[in-house]
């Protein structure tokens, strides 16, 4: 008796690790799923099936919430920049400011958090399902990769679509501001849009273009990772989904800190 309690007081009295370690063990975890991206992603078999359903998921159905948004977001800039050009006889430079700030900057930031939170959670949301289900042990035990299928697929897609997604925000964004162009005054569509893409150039387009693909692969990636790696437990589900979010939301800003100082460099 006295052995079997000082056993147990033992195991009670065992120090857990710390939560640096646990960040710092799960961080080299992603690394290593991530890695395992790059490894797998252009050996064969290819899943094009599921690559085209994991397209229309994460791009066409995103399509009616990143258009509301990109027109509330340049008809809003519009609207509370203008007084400000207009105290200073400025009025005229709005159309070239609202294009760079949405181009550069807004578009693809708002659009990829908007990914985060659908895409993401989404992905993180079915992949730990099935693995509450074990659906993926089932996959593995089949002689099936369910990392290639079930990974490979989602951020090949999440790379792709962001992009277009962004590209469509940028140019609904420019028709809400010629919305709010219009509501004080009336200036032609033509002269508008002439006059907003005169002051974009190619370090504008390009660096927007190419952060876009890496806020998706960091989305589609993570939400992956999340959802595969879920433990047990119906509850798990939710807290993939969850931290999908928050992490991928996070990665967001993180790159787009890091994409502004590189191009400031150039």
């Amino acid at each position: 008796m006295e052995k079997n309690s000082l056993m147990n007081q033992i195991s009670v009295e065992k120090p857990r690790p710390s939560s640096i370690r646990n960040w710092f063990s799960q961080f080299g975890d992603f690394i290593s799923f991530s890695g395992r991206f790059f490894k797998d992603c252009l050996r064969p078999p290819y899943n094009h099936g599921e690559f085209f359903r994991q397209c229309i998921e994460t791009g066409y159905r995103s399509l009616p919430l990143v258009s509301l948004t990109g027109f509330i977001i340049g008809l809003v800039l519009t609207l509370q920049s203008r007084p400000s050009l207009a105290t200073f006889g400025a009025e005229s430079l709005l159309p070239g400011m609202v294009a760079t700030s949405i181009i550069r900057e807004i578009g693809p930031v708002i659009t990829a958090l908007i990914c985060a939170g659908k895409i993401g959670s989404a992905m993180g949301a079915e992949l730990g399902s099935m693995r509450v289900t074990e659906q993926i042990d089932a996959m593995e035990v089949s002689s099936i990769n369910p990392y290639k299928y079930l990974v490979v697929t989602r951020v090949w897609a999440a790379c792709l679509t962001v992009p277009a997604l962004v590209v469509f925000t940028d140019a609904i964004g420019l028709c809400g501001s010629y919305v709010a162009m219009n509501v004080h005054s009336h200036v032609e569509a033509r002269r508008f849009f002439s006059t907003a893409l005169s002051v974009l150039d190619f370090r504008d387009i390009f660096p927007a273009l190419i952060k876009s693909v890496v806020f998706g692969f960091f989305i589609g990636v993570i939400g992956c990772y999340r959802g595969y790696n879920a433990k047990s437990g119906t509850e798990s589900v939710g807290r993939a989904a969850n931290s999908a979010v928050v992490s991928a939301s996070l990665a967001v800003f993180i790159v787009d800190l890091i994409a502004v100082q590189i191009t400031d460099l150039f």
